[in-house]
This record gives C-alpha cells, sequence and structure tokens, in this order.
C-alpha cells in the first residue's frame, strides 16, 4: 500500500513594497523628496517653483499617453485655462490661492470633459488631431475673450494669504505651496497607476478589443482618465499663474502641448519618475539658454531627435531596463 505526501501549500512571493512602491521607486521617491526638500537652499526658489509646476504638468499628460496609450496634442488648452481662471479670481475676485488653484484645477477638468466627450470616440493620429483642433479653437478663445487681457494677458496676479492666515509674497513660503501641491498631486497619480482602476488602463492601451470582450467599458475609463489628467493640468496651470504673477497666451498656444511631450520622451512615457526629469532637464536647458533666442528651440530639437535614436524608453525607462526594476 503506497504511502501519499501531501506537500505543504506554498505561496507566491510578493515583492517588496511600501504605500505601494517597490523597492526601487522607494528609493528613488526618496531622492525626489530629498531634493525638494534641499534644493532651495542651493537654487534660484523661483526656478525650482517652475521645475515642479512644468513636472506636475508632464505627470498629468504621462497618466494619458504612458498609461492610457492616448496622445493629446491639447493638452495646453487646460494647462493655460487652469492658469486664466485661477489668475482671474485671484485678482478680481481676491481668492485665496488654495481656492483659486482648486478653480483653475476644475477649469481643466470640466473643459476636458467637453473635449473629452468629443475627442474619446476617436483612436491614435485621429484622436491626436481632434485634441488640437479643439486646443486651438481654445487659444482663439483666449485671444479674444476679455478677460484673458489678450495678448498682454493678466498681469500682477497676487498670491494672497494661504487659507487666509499665511502669506505667501515669500519665495520659500510659496515654495512650500508648490512642493506640497505637486506631491499631493503625484502620490494621487501613482495610487491610480497602480490602483485596479489603473490595470483596466494599462489593459486598455495594451489591448483595447481584448478590453471590451472582457466586458470593460473602455470609452468610459478612457474619458475618467481624460478628465483627470486635465484637472491635474490646470492645477499645475493655476500654480505656476500664482508663483509668477502673470498668466499669458504662451500658456495656452501649441508649442505648450509639444513641449510636454517633450518632456515624456525624454523622461520616460509610461514610468512614475520619468516626467519629473524629463521636465527638469527641459527647463535647465531653457533656463541655461535663456540669452540664446532661438536655439533654445534648435536645443531641444536635437535633445528630441538623439532621445528617439539612442534613448528611446526615455533617461529613466533606460535606467529600470538597466536595473530590471520599474521607475
Amino acid at each position: 500500500m503506497g504511502v501519499t505526501t501531501v506537500l505543504p501549500r506554498t505561496t507566491a512571493a510578493r515583492p517588496f513594497s511600501v504605500f505601494g512602491f517597490s523597492s526601487a521607486q522607494a528609493v528613488a521617491f526618496l531622492l525626489l523628496l530629498a531634493a525638494i526638500v534641499l534644493a532651495p537652499f542651493g537654487i534660484y526658489p523661483v526656478f525650482l517653483m517652475k521645475v515642479l509646476c512644468f513636472a506636475l504638468f508632464a505627470c498629468a499628460f504621462n497618466l494619458l499617453i504612458g498609461f492610457v496609450g492616448l496622445l493629446s496634442f491639447g493638452h495646453a488648452a487646460y494647462f493655460g485655462m487652469g492658469s486664466y481662471v485661477t489668475a482671474w479670481t485671484a485678482k478680481t475676485w481676491g481668492l485665496t490661492p488654495e481656492i483659486a488653484i482648486l478653480l483653475g484645477g476644475l477649469t481643466g477638468g470640466l473643459l476636458g470633459c467637453v473635449f473629452g466627450a468629443l475627442a474619446i470616440r476617436r483612436q491614435g493620429l485621429y484622436f491626436a488631431m481632434i485634441t488640437l483642433a479643439l486646443a486651438q479653437m481654445n487659444y482663439f478663445f483666449c485671444l479674444q475673450a476679455p478677460f484673458t487681457g489678450g495678448e498682454d494677458g493678466i498681469q500682477q496676479v497676487p498670491r494672497g494669504n494661504l487659507f487666509g492666515l499665511i502669506s505667501l509674497r515669500s519665495d520659500m513660503a510659496m515654495y512650500v505651496v508648490v512642493a506640497v501641491v505637486f506631491l499631493v498631486f503625484f502620490l494621487l497619480i501613482h495610487r491610480v497607476v497602480h490602483s485596479p482602476f489603473g490595470q483596466v488602463l494599462k489593459a486598455i492601451r495594451e489591448n483595447e478589443p481584448r478590453a471590451t470582450s472582457l466586458g470593460y467599458r473602455t470609452d468610459d475609463y478612457k474619458l475618467i482618465a481624460f478628465v483627470l489628467s486635465t484637472f491635474i493640468a490646470g492645477i499645475a496651470g493655476g500654480t505656476k499663474a500664482l508663483v509668477f504673477g502673470i498668466a499669458t497666451l504662451t500658456d495656452v498656444n501649441y508649442a505648450m502641448s509639444g513641449e510636454v511631450v517633450l518632456m515624456n520622451l525624454l523622461g520616460g512615457m509610461g514610468t512614475i519618475f520619468g516626467p519629473v526629469i524629463g521636465a527638469g532637464i527641459i527647463q535647465w536647458t531653457e533656463n541655461a539658454l535663456a540669452g540664446a533666442g532661438a536655439w533654445v528651440t534648435v536645443t531641444q530639437g536635437v535633445i528630441f531627435v538623439a532621445c528617439v535614436l539612442m534613448f528611446r524608453r526615455g533617461v529613466v525607462g533606460e535606467i529600470a531596463a538597466l536595473i530590471k526594476r520599474p521607475l
């Protein structure tokens, strides 16, 4: 009579994680946090605030292109309208900065809801062209609308007092607010990407027909992701308007949409930290070559070509592939 041996059930080893971050991502986040805390003691805070605003804008765009696979050529519309609404409400209505920034984000989200409902029915190049056309319509609206100030923009926007109590006239005080806004929404994006909702978005990116066959209403998921991305873009634009005290047509111009694409390509689409690095590199080159005029654009073009030819996964994407860990 044979003896049956029952082997103990083993469980698959789960990867180490801290608040949803893998070990490599946790180290990268700690380095990012340390840089945010220490950088203003050695670098001009206004420049750092500009980097953080554009990094948040790039992260919002990456949520759409990196995790859903939708290429929008019109994200400047939401960034710029968030900037205009925040600037106008802070200057005309005297709203506190946190409410003005929130209204800027809600404006970006509302505009994204309308534009997304029109564009989301198309895919690929058609989707990109529709978003570009809608963004250009928004640009000409901003050019003609009375409240935007036309080509002069909205100038002398007060930073105000946070919660009506804390003055933001000091660059360091404003920097703390910008850093907190960036970290809150950076962590929000990370949580969304690693949630069940985010897994569906990745499935849509990889194979939308199969996701549809599994019962997911893919258009609804894409629209929600689109609106969330535009809301965060509006927050980034509104924060930038308060930092510099001005909102102009530059924020809604199509060149801004191209710049955020470049930030993601350079840093690494589909990575959490790629857009932050890409935004930092682009803003650093613009600052370093500020006196070179048109050479700034030429330099960015060279960087883009080099990235496409040599670093197709972007800086962070190549590092992630090298260490074989997601970043």
